[in-house]
């Protein structure tokens, strides 16, 4: 049997060599494109439309913000709050994407507003573009109705990052307490303001909780 001369690599080990070379440049491209995906997604959420507002006051991560009337799109949904959610947002997107209704479609905009309604409910809301009215928004198609949001002052957190429950319950409790430190009157519920679509990067998020003020 033929002997390999030293520091000669046998075929073998050369097509190993070149299996995890071509592993690691496919990994590489992978990467690259989840990073060029993630930043595509950005740059598309940031140029959506998003209410106007005058703040007010700002104070690091806390604004107080004057938002005119909002025309919405909701969902109220009994549940447990994840799955009573979820479905709501199913529900609007399929109002807005004109799968439930016939017509054109809706331009999606940001932020996506969730709250606690009565009866152990939870409310899902879509803003409607500007552009819209009552009248000439399409007609709703199951489980939405078109409301109006008057205008009013609200109250905000505004933070990055991981949206799990308890990261939420937190701000929301460090909203509370500098609305209590501000000795503002609180006009109604927390809000949770959703600007990114689950698929954005925890860092590039958006999240705020608002509070409406008296």
């Amino acid at each position: 049997m033929a002997k390999t001369p030293a520091g000669t690599a046998t075929e073998t080990e050369a097509g190993g060599s070149n299996r995890k070379r071509y592993a690691l440049y496919g990994a590489a491209g992978i990467g690259l494109l989840a990073v060029a995906g993630a930043g595509y997604m950005f740059y598309r959420e940031k140029s959506i439309e998003k209410p106007k507002y005058e703040p007010s006051e700002a104070d690091g991560s806390f604004e107080l913000r004057d938002y005119p009337e909002l025309l919405v799109a909701e969902a109220v949904v009994a549940g447990e709050r994840a799955s009573a959610l979820d479905k709501g947002f199913g529900q609007l997107a399929d109002y807005i994407f004109a799968k439930s209704r016939d017509g054109a479609k809706v331009a999606m905009t940001a932020p996506v507003l969730s709250a606690a309604a009565s009866g152990g409910k939870w409310a899902t809301r879509f803003v409607m573009p500007a552009k819209f009215t009552k009248e000439t928004l399409p007609a709703t198609g199951p489980g939405v109705a078109i409301a109006t949001i008057p205008a009013r002052k609200v109250a905000v957190i505004q933070f990055g990052g991981a949206t799990e429950e308890e990261i939420l319950a937190a701000h929301e409790q460090e909203l509370l307490d500098w609305v209590g430190a501000k000795k503002f009157t609180a006009a109604g519920k927390p809000e949770r303001a959703f600007y990114n679509s689950p698929f954005t990067p925890g860092p590039l998020r958006r999240t705020e909780i608002w509070l409406p003020i008296a």
